[in-house]
């Protein structure tokens, strides 16, 4: 039986591959790697998976967590930045451990950014040698579930340097059943990266339309310089680290050529991709 690893288990994208290997047939043994099994056990008490103790923090805990697993599901925690210092352990652990293959959520664009982690880290994992297969996503509709809620909920505004930047989609639900697809049958997707989007490219003007329009409520989107955001946020008690990334997810696209559309989430998953109107009606209706 193939043994599969899912790093951040108890995450959004975690829990969604998890949820889509639940309603699938497949032949893996599938492990979440978590910081406290004991108490993630409740919270992932829903599906029927093995847990190992893995915490990208401690080292320690990589080679239990990697011994017999012949694929891994990677993805990078927001609070770690320093790719050199925990990522390359990973790999060189993974390597010694006979990992046959290592699927890496990275992002949309992540090629032309060589300034963000996943671009180290897809290099490294490249230089590793390891059989591997990117998922690059695009803008996370779960945002507006996560660190966008309050203010969405609360304020009926979406605060964001964005500008009039067009953004590509994704439901993280989607993201699920690809990387599941891919988990299932890795030798298929070997060496291989994929852009996911849904078919949408909006501004936040238009994402704050959608809402008004699906909600019955105006929303309001307001695009504050560098200067107000940050200190907006710091009143608010936000850590300098997730602004900083907040602004690296909302600011410099103003800056970058428009990202793409593409139809990988139909070709994998055989059906058409959420579209942010469902996204809206299945999370706030």
């Amino acid at each position: 039986m193939t043994k599969v690893l899912i790093t951040g288990a108890t995450g959004n994208v975690g829990t969604a591959v998890l949820a889509t290997l639940q309603t699938i047939d497949h032949s893996l043994d599938v492990y979440a790697g978590v910081r406290k099994v004991d108490a993630d056990k409740v919270k992932l008490e829903q599906y029927k998976i093995k847990f190992s103790q893995f915490d990208f923090t401690d080292i320690s805990t990589y080679a239990n967590a990697l011994g017999g697993c012949d694929v891994l599901f990677l993805l990078r925690p927001p609070q770690i930045s320093d790719v050199k210092k925990y990522f390359q352990p990973i790999l060189e652990t993974c390597k010694k451990q006979g990992v046959k293959h290592i699927v890496f959520l990275s992002v949309q664009g992540v090629e032309s950014s060589r300034i963000i982690p996943h671009y180290k880290i897809e290099k490294l994992i490249v230089e590793s040698k390891i059989p591997y297969t990117f998922l690059r996503p695009a803008y996370f509709m779960q945002n507006f579930t996560t660190t966008l809620r309050d203010e969405l909920v609360q304020k009926k505004q979406i605060f964001l340097p964005a500008g009039n930047a067009k953004f590509t989609l994704i439901d993280v639900r989607d993201i699920g059943v690809v990387a599941a697809k891919v988990l299932t049958n890795s030798i298929l997707h070997t060496n291989k990266s994929y852009e996911l989007t849904n078919k949408e490219k909006l501004t936040f003007a238009e994402m704050a339309a959608k809402l008004s329009s699906i909600l019955g409520v105006k929303i309001q989107f307001k695009s504050p310089n560098l200067i107000r955001f940050f200190l907006t946020k710091r009143k608010e008690k936000m850590p300098v680290m997730l602004i900083l990334v907040m602004i690296m997810l909302h600011y410099f696209p103003r800056f970058q050529k428009e990202p793409s559309i593409t139809d990988w989430v139909e070709k994998i998953t055989g059906r058409e991709p959420i579209t942010f109107a469902q996204f809206i009606k299945d999370n706030f209706k």
